[in-house]
């Protein structure tokens, strides 16, 4: 390319950089649909151990005897009435993703209490999606570098990794 000027040439960077953050803020916003669903489908069911986090212990004979008392369902790991699992969400702001939980009781269920072992559903869902992050990342990274949607549409991206 040739800029007549060194205000055209700013011009130029100016747009690049603004097609590079809003594609990072797209491919962030992905990533953290992507990290919610993966927590939401933990709840409920016994997870296995991931990296350094440890697979999730039945739950306590006690802890069974309430939740049929209350109606809750039988051998469900952290679901009773569905409010934790619609507790996950996920903000973006600037170049930053954050995905969680907005129940305070996740917390508990995350690290473990001296009473309870640890059931953790935020560490595992990164872990596991962390090829998708790269993958999704790298593309919104190339894309907003190099000419936003039309890179998706000549790399065949269509937003699904």
């Amino acid at each position: 390319m040739e800029y007549k000027s060194l205000g055209a040439l700013a011009l130029h960077l100016a747009g690049q950089e603004a097609a590079l953050l809003a594609s990072l803020h797209d491919g962030l916003d992905r990533c953290g649909k992507q990290l919610v669903s993966t927590m939401k489908a933990e709840i409920g069911h016994y997870q296995p151990g991931v990296g350094q986090f440890a697979a999730w212990a039945d739950l306590a004979d006690s802890t069974e005897a309430h939740k049929a008392r209350m109606g809750y369902p039988s051998d469900a790991p952290l679901e009773a009435t569905g409010e934790m699992r619609d507790s996950f969400t996920h903000e973006v702001h600037g170049l930053e993703c954050i995905a969680g939980s907005k129940d305070p009781k996740m917390v508990w269920h995350e690290f473990g209490t001296p009473k309870m072992p640890s059931r953790s559903v935020v560490g595992p869902a990164a872990l596991t999606q962390k090829e998708f992050i790269r993958r999704t990342l790298g593309h919104a990274t190339v894309a907003g570098l190099i000419g936003g949607s039309a890179i998706h549409a000549s790399l065949g991206y269509d937003g699904e990794i």
